[in-house]
């Protein structure tokens, strides 16, 4: 297996990938440079919403223009128009299966269908990406699913919280539901405008197909669907990782108060990752050291110390690692037995952390967290939609950086791993106290 990478003046950045156990089966990823660290002020989760509308709802293509005109007319379209012809009816038409997931950094949307129907496909990336022209009524309706989204998910987003303390100004991906409510036609389309550019996106292919072919099909649908802002050919932006970052705070072991959805009552405790390009393989030791922590370390706390009901530790986005450019957090949470405080827990966790930074560490035990890191890795690696999406952000957000994720963390040594506890006790984590129980 092998990568085509290819970089138009006038077009989106492809990259393809011939896999051939992918039997009749073929995705495509489509990344942007757009996510809720470009939000505008006062709109914030603008790029959710452009997420959200990028798959029409109640309006055909073909109806697109009678639909407008209507609205002028009478000051809003009818629901009922023919859902039919929406991009999700037509993928899952030919048999497919398609979603999006807008982050901090960036916006994915992801299809799998057969690889017979993967011309059409492109064809209707390619026609979105044109035609893109929400209605009102469709802005009104998207922004009330996505409040209805933030609600459902207020009392479980410790992640947000704690990267927002870690990273100040970082903005999480979700809205706020009061700004979007107010946003306009206008806005949504000026967005669009700015952030999904040639310049700023990533088309990436993978499974049973022809590399020449794909290259040809997508030559002739995406040439000049996006042109760079200024309307000529411009540098791509450098990878996120590569811009200047907000500086990371290192405060005192106070904590904020969070009510959540948990089991028990407990603390978060919140770590700014190494950068994922500038250190590779400092960030990757972050990520192991995470995996033997649960595999022993946390386990053994908990077992004999009453004071502490459950821990855990995970990098990146709710476990996503590599799924953000620099900065990136990692999330330790650690559950409490009524009257257990904060300060303890961040005591405990210290402890754990010199368990491994004292070293060495434990030969078996780093043996088992890579052995399970490198089944997932490489079941990830098999699944065709997870590789093209993590093609298309190695291309935007890592300057390309992706050699195979198995293979380099299988080069973590032990030493590292405590090299990376070591650099977690010398950083002050950011401490917010969670209560358990219905919101």
């Amino acid at each position: 297996m092998s990568l085509h990478v290819e970089r138009p003046a006038d077009g989106p950045v492809l990259v393809v990938e011939s896999v051939p156990y992918a039997r009749g089966l073929a995705a495509v990823a489509l990344t942007a440079a757009a996510g809720g660290d470009d939000d505008p002020p006062g709109r914030h989760g603008m790029a959710h919403l452009v997420e959200h509308l990028m798959f029409p709802r109640a309006e055909t293509y073909e109806k697109r223009e009678a639909y407008e005109m209507r609205e002028a007319y009478d000051g809003g379209g009818s629901a009922a128009d023919d859902a039919t012809d929406s991009h999700v009816a037509r993928v899952e038409g030919a048999g497919g299966v398609c979603n999006a997931e807008t982050h901090r950094d960036h916006t994915v949307f992801h299809t799998t269908v057969p690889a017979s129907m993967l011309d059409d496909v492109l064809a209707w990336e390619a026609r979105r990406l044109r035609e893109f022209a929400p209605s009102a009524e469709a802005i009104r309706t998207e922004t009330e699913v996505i409040a209805e989204e933030i609600r459902g998910a207020a009392g479980s987003r410790i992640w947000d919280t704690v990267l927002a303390s870690v990273v100040p100004g970082a903005r999480d991906s979700f809205g706020t539901a009061s700004e979007l409510a107010r946003t306009t036609r206008e806005e949504a389309l000026a967005f669009f405008g700015r952030h999904y550019t040639a310049d700023r996106m990533v088309l990436s292919v993978v499974g049973d197909v022809d590399t020449a072919a794909v290259t040809a099909t997508v030559g002739s649908l995406f040439a000049g669907a996006r042109p760079a802002s200024d309307g000529t050919a411009s540098t791509r932006p450098p990878p996120r990782s590569t811009r200047p970052a907000t500086a990371a705070v290192t405060p005192a072991p106070a904590a904020t108060s969070l009510h959540l959805t948990a089991a028990t009552d407990g603390v978060a405790l919140g770590h700014r990752l190494p950068d994922p390009v500038a250190s590779r393989s400092a960030y990757l030791a972050h990520v192991v050291l995470a995996e033997v922590l649960a595999r022993s370390h946390f386990p053994r706390l908990v077992r004999r110390d009453p004071r502490f009901t459950a821990a855990g530790m995970s990098c990146g986005l709710y476990g996503q690692w590599l799924a953000s450019a620099a900065p990136d957090v990692a999330l330790v949470r650690v559950g409490c037995a009524p009257g257990t405080g904060a300060a303890e827990a961040v005591d405990a966790w210290r402890e754990v952390l010199r368990a491994v930074a004292d070293g060495p560490v434990d030969a078996d035990a780093h043996r088992r967290a890579l052995n399970s890191l490198l089944v997932a890795a490489h079941r990830q690696e098999d699944a065709l939609v997870a590789r093209a999406v993590g093609h298309g952000r190695a291309a935007l957000l890592f300057g390309g950086h992706r050699s195979a994720p198995a293979a380099e963390l299988a080069a973590v040594t032990p030493l590292q791993v405590a090299d990376a506890a070591r650099a977690l006790l010398a950083a002050p984590p950011v401490v917010t106290e969670f209560v358990g129980g219905p919101r």
